[in-house]
């Protein structure tokens, strides 16, 4: 059948082909109940805790993707879903049926005992005694529910401010976070913002929400370069360098929006009171800060911090942070004013990178949305060349998948863009930084290269991004943040990497380790695959062409895509080239 592989927000689609929603209300004789009715109590679940399963459930942010990544088997999480949201599958609408108490929850299919067990555990820390707050180095994974997502941190450590917030956000469109600013500049704090969406914002910022943040009381800036950051200083160092040993700082690979918390892969590390991490990204925030443009829409005087230079750093021998902003030069346009402009011959991250991966001697553990970069391509092909026992595992997202062919077709265009740029260094240069797709060429050297795969052609509007960006040496040290693993991140984009060795922090190294396992089987643990398969080569209904996630490799995909176009030709027409987001399903022919 079909609806094993479909999302239930895909099932109302199928209807006109005779595909009913999945049932939600019928008992399944194969799962006993936990609960029946006055019985609560022998469940060894308390009040606390049922009441959280139904908040939980009931939360429109918790999602189906959501509640499988908290282990939730993939058919209960879809009917608990499909019920909440009502037949039209959207949450927030007129037919949502929200579930009133544990019991209706158990009455729903295949909502058994190991589901209502892992319900549990996810709202376990909500009814436990108050964690005590992380005092140095963290980092939170996404998909999370909104209430365990970097979101809901942020919201908190935005509430406990006292003096200033400086945010510096490439993507921003979080009520609740906006919310929590509000509160923060009623109550006084000094909030500085640099936000890459107002660059696109600055010629009619009416509604958009840069005019929001300032009409909050925040000054809103943007500089003329992609900024590409995602972090938020909590009480810095702005004017005193002792408040960098109580600061707290959040950056990572997740943007504030309700999708980077609970629906993409993300990371986001939490530190307080790192002396060398607040001050480096105090002096980052400054830099982009000096060198910025006024949105203009709210009045407000503009004023800087104290400079930050390398001798009030102290530095931890176990931890560093690294800014592609050390490949810009600074100047005064005068046109547009405050610019900066791009130093040809640097790449500050990447160097590093390299340098980790020329360093590796047992493994290397890549999660990256993107691998489109040479230095650290060319790197991986040395290091597995030098050393054939080396263990290499990359994960990329589904949009990195190129076929054999169109492997073939980017080698010709390099080549006659390097014939035509022959004898310019700076044209040559501009050739290899052209958004290249390594991930075959990767497979072709022999490593182990897995996708995330959710859709024969990838959109935006659907896609459940892996997000992350970073990389896991040996095991001992993992380096991320912002940074896309582009040649585009690295000359056109502000980005930055925190580097951190196990020595010091081998808890939370051994989360990133822990966090990279998990996602490697995405998906793996059934016969999703085999599943999906079936239905292509063998179904006569229509069949989805957006589907659960899979970690897939590299012939995985390409067998099933080839068996998408044989059995759908209609799959490559203009129709479901140039608007995907309209296409969940192909019909065989």
């Amino acid at each position: 059948m079909m609806k094993r592989t479909l999302f239930p927000s895909l099932l109302l689609a199928l209807t006109g082909f005779g595909c009913a929603p999945a049932d939600v209300s019928s008992p399944d004789p194969e799962v006993d109940v936990v609960f029946a009715a006055g019985k609560a109590d022998e469940s060894g679940f308390d009040a606390c805790t049922q009441e959280k399963i139904v908040a939980h459930v009931n939360d429109f942010g918790t999602s189906v993707d959501s509640l499988k990544a908290d282990g939730v088997h993939t058919r209960a999480a879809r009917n608990l879903i499909a019920q909440r949201d009502g037949f039209d599958m959207t949450p927030g609408t007129a037919d949502d049926s929200l579930f009133a108490d544990i019991y209706e929850i158990d009455k729903v299919s295949w909502v058994g005992p190991a589901a209502l067990r892992q319900l549990a555990a996810i709202v376990e820390a909500d009814c436990a005694a108050p964690a005590t707050p992380a005092t140095d180095m963290d980092v939170i994974f996404s998909p999370q529910p909104f209430e365990r997502s970097h979101l809901a941190k942020a919201i908190e450590l935005i509430g406990g401010a006292e003096r200033s917030l400086d945010i510096a956000m490439y993507s921003f469109s979080d009520g609740r976070v906006l919310h929590a600013i509000e509160d923060a500049i009623d109550r006084g704090v000094i909030v500085r913002v640099v936000y890459n969406g107002a660059l696109d914002h600055k010629s009619d910022p009416a509604g958009t929400m840069s005019a929001r943040i300032e009409e909050a009381g925040a000054d809103v800036r943007y500089i003329n370069k992609i900024m590409h950051n995602k972090f938020v200083i909590i009480d810095g160092p702005q004017e005193d360098v002792a408040h960098a040993d109580t600061a707290w700082l959040m950056s990572g690979s997740g943007n504030w929006s309700t999708s980077a918390g609970t629906r993409y892969d993300e990371n986001t590390i939490v530190t307080k009171g790192h002396r060398e991490l607040n001050l480096r990204f105090q002096r980052e925030f400054n830099l982009l800060w000096e060198n910025s443009r006024d949105l203009a829409w709210s009045d407000y005087d503009y004023w800087t911090s104290e400079q930050i230079d390398e001798t009030d750093l102290e530095h931890d021998d176990n931890v560093d942070a690294y800014f592609t902003s050390t490949n810009f030069r600074t100047y005064v346009s005068s046109r547009y004013g405050n610019t900066f402009g791009r130093v040809r011959g640097r790449a500050e991250i990447a160097n590093q990178l390299v340098s980790l991966i020329e360093g590796a001697t047992e493994s290397i553990k890549i999660a990256s949305g993107h691998l489109r970069s040479k230095p650290v391509a060319d790197a991986l092909i040395a290091a597995v060349q030098a050393n054939p026992d080396l263990n290499v595992m990359i994960y990329l997202d589904g949009q990195e998948f190129v076929s054999e062919y169109t492997h073939e077709a980017q080698l010709d265009n390099r080549e006659d863009c390097l014939a035509d740029a022959a004898g310019s260094a700076t044209r040559t240069e501009d050739c290899y930084n052209r958004g290249f797709l390594y991930a075959y060429a990767m497979v072709q050297e022999g490593m182990d290269v897995r996708f995330k795969h959710y859709s024969y052609r990838w959109h935006y509007s659907y896609a459940v991004q892996m997000h992350h960006k970073y990389l896991i040496i040996d095991d001992s040290i993992v380096a991320t943040g912002s940074y896309n693993l582009s040649d585009n991140a690295e000359v056109n984009t502000m980005e930055n990497v925190v580097v951190v060795n196990k020595d010091a922090y081998p808890a939370f190294v051994q989360s990133f380790v822990d966090n990279f396992h998990a996602m490697w089987d995405t998906g793996r643990d059934g016969t999703l695959y085999d599943d999906l398969m079936e239905d292509v080569l063998n179904g006569s209904d229509p069949f989805p062409i957006v589907y659960d996630s899979m970690a897939l490799t590299w012939d995985e995909v390409d067998t099933l895509k080839r068996a998408m176009r044989d059995a759908c030709p209609a799959i490559n027409t203009e129709s479901f080239r140039r608007n995907p987001q309209r296409h969940f399903i192909c019909v065989p022919n």
